[in-house]
């Protein structure tokens, strides 16, 4: 490789930032500096041949500008405002990948159970003190864990109202000891309460009293020569101390601090955050992220991400898997925090905790990745398409007795969602309720635009039947879309089986052009799993909108006095919108059954007034 394409000549060495750009100017990533040139500097390899240690620039980069501050607090600062705005590709931008794991006790209930909920934040809470959350946990299997050994301990219910009200004798986990039967009536409000009161204190951590009962009856039963049952009283015992373990490392000081780890696997990565605050797992959350970054450059973009801007809590202490670079720059931004990298001890089970978390993570990720790809690959055979359509668009009409008209297209890409895709869309130019001419409209619009901006995908999926699917293709020779490849999809209609029963759930179909016969769609496959995915998540956006419209009509209408439901759903069904019923006239107002002359007068008087 020869000699890298930015030049370093009149580099500063001073603290600042630095842009690295490709051949059109475009920021490929933004860093930040105590000292300019020996930042840029560090970018070479040690063997002194030239070559760059980062592959993306040695490939991309062309030039390299310096901006210089005072101090590195500035650089900081001016960092985070560059990669806002330029939003470089090979920066880090964390999102959070999901939700915190707790577990809900609702004392409002009449026997309280503990159930697995997600939350976005650790801590929710209810004002009257009646429901308590307890958690976060650091995966969803250690919830699970630390359930099950919590019923061998306290014996609560963990089955729904529905099955506990239900029920006329007790069940199997009430035979091994696992719940207290308060469906039948076999343990009372008050005993009841008294298990819930130690389920708490036993999630709280507060555990002394509890495990020194269980050894002295442990102890008793050995003396009295009852093994069995001193069995008996060890594997709760044991199971205790896993229920508290189970919400993580319980480290052995009160020092704030955070656990950071990842995983990666190419360029993609993923970073899992432990927070322990009062010797106690506060918060537990993954974040990922592509990057071709070395560890320790990844490390101090996370750092930075995570804590430089002031938006989080600065911990005392932060427990990283390897020194980040400029690590003392870093330490100095982060107000002195201290960076302990573990080899042994609490904060390396902790470490060792946080990275588990991250590679299950990363390995799901891989999963859903090659079973996306399945998908896109299976597609592309059945629908005879040239190569996997990485960009696939669906669209999805929803309306109320012809009012309200609303479409939505979700946007899919690499099978995955892409929110920045999505569009809705209000029906102009259809009167009434006509789900072809609707669909006809939105499609062409929605060509239009792709063809004019360069932004057409390469599979559309019409969410309908044949007259549908013609509508949409009929839309895409007038936007002269002809390269977009177009498919229908809808549900076989159910066929009478002998003794006129109906067979099962009715069948995905595909539907394609100049094609009469429908293709139908093996259950399982991973191509109607996406397909159906897509669909559905079009469905959902254009009812979530057009629920919207329709609230925001029904209060448009429903603030006239005299109107009421029955002829609110009259006056949109003979005008088709409530653009129609401004429109009208008061004859043809009055002519509505239910509307009289004096009420059709206060109707356009409102419409008018209200613009």
């Amino acid at each position: 490789m020869d000699e890298p394409r930015w030049s370093m000549e009149g580099v500063p060495e001073r603290p600042g930032v630095y842009l690295f750009k490709d051949d059109a100017g475009k920021v490929l990533y933004v860093g930040k500096a105590r000292d300019l040139r020996a930042r840029l500097r560090s970018y070479r390899r040690p063997g002194g041949d030239g070559r760059l240690l980062i592959r993306f620039l040695e490939r991309e980069a062309v030039s390299v500008e310096t901006i210089v501050t005072r101090t590195e607090q500035e650089a900081l600062l001016l960092e985070d405002t560059l990669v806002k705005t330029h939003k470089p590709p090979h920066n880090i931008r964390l999102k959070d990948d999901k939700s915190f794991l707790m577990l809900r006790l609702d004392r409002a209930q009449r026997f309280p159970r503990l159930e697995f909920v997600r939350a976005h934040s650790p801590k929710v809470g209810d004002p009257s003190g009646r429901t308590r959350y307890f958690g976060p946990f650091a995966s969803s299997s250690s919830v699970r864990r630390t359930l099950s050994d919590l019923h061998r301990v306290v014996p609560l219910r963990d089955c729904p109202d529905t099955v506990m009200n239900h029920r006329s004798r007790p069940c199997l986990k009430h035979q091994i000891g696992q719940c207290s039967a308060p469906c039948v009536g076999l343990v009372d409000e008050a005993a009841y309460g008294e298990l819930v009161e130690r389920a708490a204190k036993v999630l709280s951590g507060d555990t002394g009293e509890l495990e020194a009962d269980l050894a002295a009856r442990m102890r008793t039963a050995a003396d009295e020569l009852e093994y069995e049952r001193a069995a008996q009283w060890r594997d709760r015992l044991a199971a205790l101390r896993r229920t508290v373990e189970g919400q993580g490392v319980s480290p052995r000081d009160r020092v704030s601090r955070d656990v950071i780890a990842f995983a990666r696997s190419g360029a993609e990565a993923v970073v899992h955050r432990l927070a322990f605050r009062d010797g106690r797992m506060s918060e537990s959350r993954t974040h990922a992220f592509r990057s071709e970054l070395p560890d320790e450059e990844l490390l101090a973009n996370v750092l930075t991400a995570l804590y430089g801007s002031g938006r989080r809590l600065l911990p005392d202490e932060l427990v990283l898997p390897c020194e980040p670079a400029d690590a003392e720059f870093l330490t100095a931004l982060l107000g002195g925090v201290r960076l302990r990298v573990p080899r042994a001890g609490d904060r390396r089970r902790m470490l060792d905790l946080a990275g588990e978390n991250a590679r299950s993570e990363l390995e799901r990720r891989s999963r859903e990745e090659r079973t996306e790809r399945r998908a896109l690959d299976d597609l592309a055979k059945l629908l005879d398409l040239e190569s996997p359509p990485e960009v696939i668009d669906c669209f999805d009409v929803s309306n109320f007795q012809g009012a309200n008209v609303v479409a939505s297209r979700v946007r899919f890409r690499g099978g995955h969602a892409d929110r920045a895709g999505y569009r809705r869309f209000k029906v102009r130019d259809v009167e009434g309720q006509d789900d072809f001419a609707a669909m006809k409209e939105v499609v062409g619009r929605s060509l239009t635009r792709g063809v004019r901006d360069g932004d057409l995908p390469d599979l559309v999926v019409v969410d309908g039947g044949p007259a549908q699917l013609a509508k949409a293709l009929e839309a895409r020779d007038e936007a002269a879309a002809w390269g977009v490849a177009f498919v229908g999809l809808a549900k076989a209609r159910a066929e009478r089986a002998r003794r006129g029963r109906r067979n099962e759930a009715s069948d995905e179909r595909i539907l394609l052009p100049g094609v009469e016969e429908a293709i139908e769609l093996a259950r399982h496959s991973a191509a109607r799993h996406l397909l159906e995915r897509i669909r559905d998540e079009a469905h959902r956006f254009a009812i979530t909108y057009h629920r919207k419209e329709r609230g925001r009509v029904t209060s448009q209408l429903d603030s006239i006095d005299g109107v009421g439901a029955a002829r609110r759903k009259a006056l949109l069904k003979t005008f088709g919108s409530v653009r129609g019923v401004r429109e009208a006239s008061l004859e043809q107002l009055a002519a509505v059954p239910g509307i009289s002359a004096e009420l059709a007068r206060r109707i356009v008087d409102h419409l008018r007034q209200s613009g």
